[in-house]
């Protein structure tokens, strides 16, 4: 599951397995000996240099399995705090703010959005029985890239209801790359997570880490937004 999760500990494991047959594919080719060495193994009995082989062979890969054992377990330890920082917070913004000064990603750590562009996607049926709205009542939309300092930490689909919105607030979204959550935020609202994925949901780039899906509500209880947060690998690097 570890490394399913995160795409770097599969690559450290294709580095780590062709390094080790490339280390013991021939003598001519083991870089810890010496000129000197490699000529006193070729003058080895057979017998013995092939146990020798053996025994490199079998150092070799439990080194490269304590890699990749300890790729995932870190990986796996920072996947936990993200998600428990997610969980901290109704507001994403607010959490991804914090993860971003936690992980020192940026200094402020200020979440700001950049449109990412491409058709608009349409609100299906489930979408506004969700919002608790009709078939005909106008929706918001905006697909964005949820930034601190110059990296990507989320990508966003979000469907808001502007006439629950103020008229200011409306304008802010329009116009500006304020994130959502900071444009509400005096309105008090709270998080009903709907799904959290390990990996890319629907709508979500194949890279994601974790997905969510949540609708945002007032505190009268309206629902204001439902949101697809797709999470990018770069909250869990060093």
């Amino acid at each position: 599951m570890a490394a399913d999760r995160f795409h770097q500990c599969n690559a450290i494991s294709r580095r780590t397995s062709r390094s080790a047959a490339d280390f013991v594919s021939g003598i001519g080719r083991l870089p810890v000996l010496s000129i000197r060495g490699q000529s006193m193994m070729r003058q080895m009995p057979s017998s013995i240099r092939g146990r020798l082989l053996l025994i490199l062979r079998a150092g070799i890969a439990a080194g490269c399995a304590f890699t990749l054992s300890a790729c995932i377990s870190t990986q796996s330890t920072r996947f936990d705090e993200f998600e428990n920082v997610l969980a901290s917070h109704d507001s994403a913004t607010r959490a991804l703010a914090e993860w971003c000064d936690r992980r020192d990603m940026a200094d402020p750590a200020v979440i700001r959005v950049s449109h990412a562009g491409g058709e608009a996607a349409q609100p299906t049926a489930e979408i506004r029985r969700l919002l608790e709205v009709g078939p005909d009542d106008p929706l918001g939309y905006r697909h964005v890239e949820l930034l601190c300092g110059g990296v990507v930490m989320s990508v966003a689909h979000n469907f808001y209801v502007p006439a629950r919105l103020t008229p200011a607030m409306n304008a802010q979204l329009d116009t500006t790359d304020t994130p959502f959550g900071k444009v509400v935020e005096e309105l008090n609202f709270t998080r009903e997570r709907l799904a959290a994925v390990v990996g890319a949901s629907e709508s979500c780039p194949p890279d994601t880490v974790l997905s969510h899906r949540a609708v945002l509500r007032r505190a009268d209880s309206l629902p204001i937004s439902l949101v697809i947060e797709c999470y990018t690998p770069a909250n869990l690097v060093d």
